[in-house]
């Protein structure tokens, strides 16, 4: 009987034992988890600062160089397309520190897309306007010849900060003959 009760006890911590192994494992487990979200929502915050700050570069480059020449006493003309560029860069950074202050719903992956219809051929010639001070600080041809419209689906003002990344870059590695050839392509059901 001594056995079979020592037997009884050994079999119960054993099942208790095993119990509290597996509460481990889990207890473990979840924590591994959530180690690993902290560290992806660090990675995220990074790449999401690294980006803003790349995103911010443009416009206060742009900023800078029409202040630039409206304190050099250009004249009338000039000054009021001036002043429209620095107004409609002021405004795409305020839009940018609204994202930023997003970041919270970025990281847990809440943030909404709007799309909307918009002519991508329009949004180009602004921004080629407004960046043409950097075409010529930089001594670059620019090549765009669409005239007519292309309409796209998407979010305008992510597309803009896409289509500013890829203008950018190309400005800071444009080498040879400095030409930077921008092309839109209508394909069925997609813009290229």
């Amino acid at each position: 009987e001594e056995i079979v009760f020592l037997g009884n006890h050994m079999n119960q911590l054993s099942e208790k034992l095993e119990k509290t192994i597996s509460e481990l494992k889990t207890a473990n487990n979840e924590l591994q988890r959530d180690i690993e979200q902290k560290e992806k929502r660090d990675q995220m915050r990074k790449e999401f600062l690294s980006n803003v700050s790349h995103e911010l570069k443009t416009p206060i480059a742009l900023v800078q160089g029409y202040a630039e020449g409206l304190k050099e006493r250009i004249n009338a003309e000039s000054r009021d397309f001036y002043c429209e560029v620095i107004m409609d860069e002021a405004s795409k950074m305020n839009k940018l520190v609204k994202n930023l202050l997003t970041l919270n719903e970025l990281e847990f992956g809440n943030e909404v897309v709007t799309m909307e219809r918009f002519d991508l051929t329009a949004m180009l010639h602004n921004m080629l306007q407004s960046m043409k001070i950097l075409f010529e600080q930089k001594e670059v041809r620019l090549v765009f010849d669409q005239k007519e419209p292309v309409y796209a689906w998407a979010n305008e003002f992510k597309m803009e900060q896409v289509l500013t990344n890829y203008i950018s870059n190309a400005l800071n590695h444009v080498e040879g003959e400095k030409v930077i050839k921008i092309t839109i392509q209508k394909e069925p059901n997609h813009v290229r």
